[in-house]
């Protein structure tokens, strides 16, 4: 057996260097490069192995941890979960920091790949710096807490471990029923530490995703529920994207008559204005697909988890013998509510399920014109958003169609956390596949700027928009200048409405009278965050950094903005000041969030049973 001599962090970018993934016959160079901030738990390990290789693995430098896991996983994301970025650190607070990341990723079934330094396995220079201390189990590191986190995980403290380890990744990684973040915890003496390597493990690999076929039996048990059926609605989710199942997924529901609603996951695997997409579904949905889903005698769920919010807390499927169809990879999410399960490929799963229909000669039962008025219905209600003008300034419904009727529709848009995420799944109009890009699997507030940023490495051609508000983007918005430097331009439409005003308006919604959610100063006599509301100007704060930045305050500004932002050549920040309160409400929906029982507020008191009544209406399975 030929042998080469290699330390470990050597022969792991060697061996990451020969992944492919070959789907429907195109290959792809799995692990595209590395995202990393070096400390001393990783710059002689991996940080001098990446500078004296000679492979193709591309380094990127973070400026923040958890922004650069963002980062990747959109990345992966916008890519089809087909290649990825590895993630390295040093051991304590640079490897903690990427846990919020790792849990938006494993959440959202999207491949990461961390490599977090952690302390040395011979335990020499004992605690080292930045060590984390577990006195009753001296084996406990900083890296840990990653297990909660991860698909994954696994600590290599010798050198030979690492080709069990690194087999073992790569069929989590590439698994897309059970892909999320992978952490290999890499010891900093050992990642220096020497091994005799066999060649053949360094060898060019190709992992062949072979689409899952559905049982047939469980098809035909699938048809005949299905056919029992009048009224049935599909819920489109992520799975479809993924499966790049958008042309198989509109000929099916044109086969029937069965009108579509999206998650949040599954947004533009339908064009907006195809007659069967009745837009979005569940707490954030649409009046039209609220309505179809209240009365839905079957319910074909492909590729969606089936989300509290999907479900508006298990309330939005009111009919007393509604069927549950899943055609879904994961196991996990093919038996959410009860539901006859199709382990399948999203694309397989619908040609399958298609064929044992027509065989059947089955078509839906809805009146001639039902779909199209309650699409034209909720149509005229998003143009009336849109259109919507507020005497104190912009309202945000307004803002988002200015941007839906002036950007390229092929433009990709970005979003994680706050009301945004609500406006968009409701009221934006996506024509095209992948230009729709939410996290909304965590919710992850920070997640908008790095994400962009990842979503414009992976598409290179098109335009790339952060939407996101002032809260988020103070959580998080360092990877702007990542964006810089690699020369990547993205475009930030930074929505300022002074504060966390998504939660202030749950707060409201449930009796309070709205605390501790605005960026207010604190006023001396009451002690309290009650004050004038702290100027921020945004947009200088962005060229400071080097950035373009524009200040748009009325429709006709907003407009302006984004045309002269489009004519940049660099990342771009367009603050926009908007009316607090001025987004989209629920349609016919509900989310249970719990209400105390007990208060001095007698408000608060009548959310709490209005939450009980509501509680009655949701399916308990």
């Amino acid at each position: 057996m030929t042998t080469i001599r290699l330390t470990m962090a050597q022969a792991l970018l060697r061996y990451l260097d020969q992944q492919y993934i070959s789907v429907d016959g195109v290959e792809t160079k799995f692990v595209k490069g590395v995202i990393g901030i070096f400390g001393h738990g990783n710059v002689t390990g991996i940080g001098e192995a990446l500078e004296r290789s000679s492979g193709s693995l591309t380094y990127m430098q973070g400026k923040n941890e958890q922004g650069m896991v963002h980062t990747a996983a959109a990345y992966a994301k916008q890519k089809n979960r087909r290649q990825i970025y590895a993630c390295t650190t040093s051991i304590g607070p640079g490897a903690l920091n990427m846990i919020t990341a790792a849990a938006t990723a494993t959440v959202n079934r999207i491949p990461v790949l961390l490599l977090p330094g952690d302390n040395f396995a011979t335990r020499e220079p004992d605690p080292v710096l930045q060590q984390l201390e577990v006195s009753g189990d001296y084996t406990i590191s900083a890296t840990d807490p990653f297990k909660a986190v991860s698909k994954y995980w696994d600590r290599i403290v010798r050198p030979e471990q690492l080709m069990i380890a690194a087999t073992q990744a790569m069929r989590v990684l590439m698994d897309p029923a059970e892909t999320g973040a992978v952490t290999l915890a890499l010891p900093q003496d050992v990642q220096a530490e020497a091994y005799d390597y066999p060649e053949s493990f360094f060898a060019r690999k190709v992992h062949y995703l072979d689409r899952r076929p559905p049982v047939q039996a469980a098809i035909e048990r699938a048809a005949q529920q299905i056919a029992r059926g009048r009224k049935p609605l599909i819920v489109a989710g992520g799975g479809v994207l993924y499966a790049e199942a958008s042309t198989q997924l509109a000929e099916f529901a044109e086969a029937f008559g069965i009108p579509v609603a999206e998650t949040q996951a599954g947004k533009s695997a339908l064009a907006w204005d195809h007659p069967l997409n009745v837009g979005a579904i569940g707490v954030t949905g649409s009046l039209a697909a609220n309505r179809l889903a209240r009365e839905a005698d079957v319910v074909i769920g492909v590729g969606t988890r089936f989300s509290d919010f999907t479900t508006a807390s298990r309330s939005a499927f009111q009919h007393p013998e509604a069927a549950f169809i899943n055609i879904n990879l994961n196991g996990m999410d093919a038996a959410k509510l009860g539901g006859e399960a199709i382990l399948a490929d999203a694309r397989e799963g619908l040609q399958a399920l298609q064929t044992a229909l027509q065989g059947r000669q089955y078509h839906s039962g809805y009146g001639t014109s039902e779909i199209a008025d309650l699409r034209d219905e909720w149509n005229a209600e998003v143009d009336r958003l849109y259109g919507l003008l507020h005497e104190a300034g912009l309202a945000q419904t307004s803002a988002v169609g200015v941007i839906n009727r002036t950007i390229d529709p092929s433009s990709v848009i970005v979003c994680a956390a706050g009301s945004l995420p609500g406006d968009l799944h409701r009221l934006w109009r996506a024509s095209a596949p992948k230009t729709y890009h939410m996290e909304y699997g965590f919710s992850c507030m920070g997640y908008e700027v790095s994400g962009a940023f990842g979503a414009a490495l992976a598409e290179p051609d098109r335009e790339v928009y952060a939407m996101v508000g002032d809260g988020s983007y103070l959580m998080l918005h360092s990877e702007l200048v990542t964006s810089l430097q690699e020369q990547k331009k993205i475009t930030i439409l930074l929505f300022n409405n002074n504060g966390f005003q998504c939660i202030h308006n749950l707060q409201r919604e449930h009796g309070s009278d709205g605390f501790g959610n605005e960026f207010r100063y604190r006023e001396s006599e009451s002690g309290r965050l009650t004050g004038d509301y702290m100027p921020m100007d945004f947009a200088a704060h962005a060229r400071s950094l080097g950035a373009k930045a524009y200040k748009a305050e009325t429709t006709e500004q907003l407009e302006q903005a984004i045309r002269d932002a489009r004519n940049e050549t660099v990342t771009t920040l367009i603050e926009i000041p908007v009316v607090p309160g001025t987004n989209a409400g629920g349609y016919e929906s509900w989310w249970n969030v719990g209400v105390p029982e007990v208060s001095n507020e007698e408000k608060v008191v009548t959310a709490h049973h209005a939450m009980q009544a509501n509680r009655a209406k949701a399916r308990h399975i």
